[in-house]
């Protein structure tokens, strides 16, 4: 096991142990139950992991801000919890949502204490730097929903350009991606210089991160990727692949995918093949990758123009960051 991997899975599994032992309440349980049910579900906790080891540039005593950290977490899955019920989805990593376990009302209303619980555990935040961190934390929750937002606009409008969905992703993935990072290096006593550096390369590689999920959904091995591969293309989910083909396509191609996007009834497999030989006839793949790395790139000039005391936990984070970017699923 790499260092980076073994500090990552050690931050990990502290937080782990924090979030099984954490009280969000205990009575009324239909309220306090479903927090602690999506809590529990796991993911990669990238966010407060990112908190953690953008602190750990600065000093060692990670263990001080686990519960800011963890607040990151809560957020999240807060937002997780309402889009959710906007987008009628029945599961959420393999398992029932919250409103398909208990009721849409339910969901709604634990989503709200544990946005509420959220800011209960910023409080834990040195005074001298409570008031930025919360500002911040605002900043980034409102910019959190003008992306999902904007995300809901995009189903009823035909045309959405580069520009616009670039945007979308960057409001509604990559600002919490960058705060988390700015996050932990201002709680790590970071000039703000290197806050910065860090929320950009967040942001940056936020986006990133986006554009390589729209990709893996087309390309990605099966076996791997862990759900349907095709998945945006059934759904005309508005991707960037998507876009770029719509504002790509010419001719008999322009018409056979505007076709396939009209059609109401279709095989799922054909669909999938023949939009994929579209998208292969016009190199999205390769616009996709290219812009991509613009953004990988981005972030990683960002990253190198820190000046921090722990390098050994600078290489740390540079290589999670760089294994997140090489991931397949």
């Amino acid at each position: 096991m790499n260092q980076a991997k073994k500090s990552a899975d050690n931050l990990v599994q502290a937080l782990e142990s924090h979030i099984q032992g954490f009280s969000y309440g205990e009575s009324p349980k239909e309220l306090y139950d479903p927090i602690s049910y999506i809590m529990s579900l796991g993911g990669k906790r990238i966010r407060p992991l990112l908190t953690l080891m953008a602190y750990s540039l600065y000093k060692e005593d990670f263990q001080k801000i686990i519960t800011p950290a963890l607040a990151v977490e809560v957020f999240h899955n807060f937002t997780l919890m309402h889009d959710d019920i906007m987008d009628d989805a029945p599961l959420r990593r393999g398992k029932q949502t919250v409103h398909e376990k208990w009721n849409a009302n339910t969901s709604i209303l634990s989503g709200d204490v544990m946005l509420v619980k959220a800011y209960d555990m910023l409080l834990g935040i040195d005074s001298d730097k409570l008031l930025t961190c919360i500002r911040l934390f605002n900043k980034t929750a409102a910019e959190v929903c003008e992306g999902q937002q904007k995300d809901m606009n995009f189903e009823t409008v035909p045309i959405v350009s580069e520009e616009e969905y670039i945007d979308m992703i960057r409001l509604k993935t990559a600002v919490l991606i960058g705060f988390a990072l700015q996050f932990g290096a201002i709680l790590g006593g970071a000039t703000k210089e290197d806050s910065e550096h860090l929320y950009n390369f967040g942001v940056n590689i936020g986006i990133g991160f986006q554009l390589k999920d729209d990709l893996l959904d087309v390309y990605a091995d099966k076996a791997k990727f862990g759900k349907q591969v095709g998945g945006d293309i059934i759904s005309n989910k508005k991707t960037f692949l998507l876009l770029k083909a719509k504002e790509l396509a010419k001719g008999n191609t322009k018409t056979s995918l505007e076709n396939w996007i009209k059609a109401q009834e279709f095989d799922k497999a054909e669909k999938v093949a023949a939009v994929t030989a579209i998208y292969e006839e016009l190199g999205i793949k390769a616009l996709t990758e290219s812009k991509m790395k613009e953004y990988f790139d981005k972030g990683f000039s960002e990253f190198t123009s820190l000046k921090v005391p722990f390098q050994n936990h600078f290489q740390e984070l540079l290589e999670l960051t760089q294994n997140l970017v090489d991931r397949e699923k």
